[in-house]
């Protein structure tokens, strides 16, 4: 199958590695017809730091998807995160260049060009640079300025930098693994596209990931990006809080959080018991459900109210008329709303993958909308041979390909 009838996502997250396959379908949209997991090993909050076992969790997961799809993986959309990632705006302006002084492309490249002139440090790359706006002349808030006449032409835009180390262990690692890397998106970006509508774009929304290394957000206001932050940590820690403080194997833990866990003691009924196994042999032990939720919580109130620190250097914080959509696996968890809600003071709801047909049973949970985001991306991408206009990574990807053509 070639690259153009298939569009696969690959969510390379710090607890489990998803594969997502589609295929373009008669209607021309995509359909998802293959999805594979593997727990991730080898990354710690996002970043790699064991190679090969990463590489083998890559592996596993497309594996997996492509024997559900019953078809073969050439290349992926894959998502970078992780508390690497940094964010800043910047501004670029230039004079318009044509005689008739009417705006081209051209024009639209060398601003966001100019606004990319940044001092970055040495181990840093740009990733993403998102146009925000453009001002023509004095004409402020234009989204598209091409074909309009003017003689200065100004734009405001979101740059997202990575340790450059770490985008290419990531992309070291997909190659490793035997598939092509077609782009490397941020994943709170991905993950826009499966979750959020374009009115709640334009009124203002931030998209809050809560994953297991860690926590990324991303604020959207008058339809653009505006602010993107990571906070390092995410349902691992939560995890570790549980092992230390029911004296049970960290695997044990994990199961326990997942089935038993609620971020609000108080929704807890006091009565309910549940099963702790013991460590070494000793017998398990029954504790009420409560002592279960008393460790959770403050964790959970210590990751949000983070998360509520670094969006509160934005700006644009007090603008989410539309509230907070809540995605990850972190979000499955009962009481994680209303804790939101209490610490965020704005609505909040839970976000579920939207806009694929096939196997949706399967991929409508929050663990996925990540990737099924990347194949939206990819789609837009490829139907319009542009990203939504509100994105360029020109030359960035390209340089990361050159660096390794030689020795993978």
């Amino acid at each position: 199958m070639g690259d153009e009838s298939q569009i696969v996502g690959l969510d390379i997250g710090t607890t489990k590695i998803a594969a997502i396959i589609s295929e373009i379908g008669e209607s021309g949209q995509p359909k998802i017809i293959g999805i594979g997991t593997s727990p991730s090993e080898g990354l710690k909050r996002g970043v790699v730091i064991n190679l090969e076992r990463t590489v083998e969790s890559i592996a596993t997961a497309v594996e997996d998807a492509e024997m559900m799809a019953g078809v073969k993986v050439d290349s992926v959309f894959a998502g970078i995160a992780g508390d690497h990632i940094r964010s800043i705006n910047s501004r670029g302006v230039i004079a318009v260049s044509g005689s008739d002084h009417e705006i081209t492309p051209t024009d639209v490249e060398k601003v966001i060009e100019a606004a990319k002139t940044v001092a970055l440090p040495m181990d840093r790359e740009i990733i993403h640079v998102l146009p925000q706006e453009f001002t023509v002349d004095d004409q402020t808030g234009v989204k598209d300025p091409v074909g309009m006449v003017g003689v200065r032409l100004e734009t405001e835009v979101h740059i997202v930098t990575g340790a450059i180390t770490s985008a290419q262990n990531i992309y070291r690692s997909v190659k490793k693994a035997g598939v092509e890397v077609k782009d490397l998106v941020l994943q709170p970006l991905a993950t826009s596209y499966a979750l959020l509508s374009p009115d709640e774009e334009e009124l203002g929304v931030a998209l809050l990931d809560l994953g297991g290394g860690t926590t990324d957000f991303a604020i959207f206001y008058d339809g653009s990006i505006r602010h993107t932050g990571v906070v390092g940590l995410g349902g691992k820690n939560i995890t570790n809080d549980v092992a230390i403080g029911l004296r049970t194997p960290v695997d044990q833990a994990e199961e326990i959080k997942k089935l038993y866990g609620c971020a609000i003691s108080s929704l807890v009924d006091p009565d309910e018991t549940i099963e702790v196994p013991g460590v070494g042999g000793r017998k398990p032990q029954q504790i009420s459900r409560t002592v279960l939720s008393a460790i959770i919580e403050p964790r959970v109130e210590e990751i949000l109210s983070l998360t509520l620190q670094e969006m509160k250097k934005s700006n644009f914080f007090d603008l989410l008329t539309a509230g907070i959509v809540l995605t990850g696996g972190g979000s499955l968890m009962p009481g994680m709303v209303e804790l939101a809600e209490k610490i965020f003071d704005v609505p909040v709801r839970t976000g579920k993958p939207q806009g694929l047909a096939g196997l949706e049973e399967h991929a409508s949970s929050p663990i996925y909308s990540t990737g099924v985001g990347l194949i939206l991306y990819g789609w837009e991408q490829m139907r319009e041979g542009k990203l939504r206009g509100r994105l360029k990574a020109k030359g960035w990807f390209q340089k990361m390909k050159n660096i390794f053509s030689s020795y993978l």
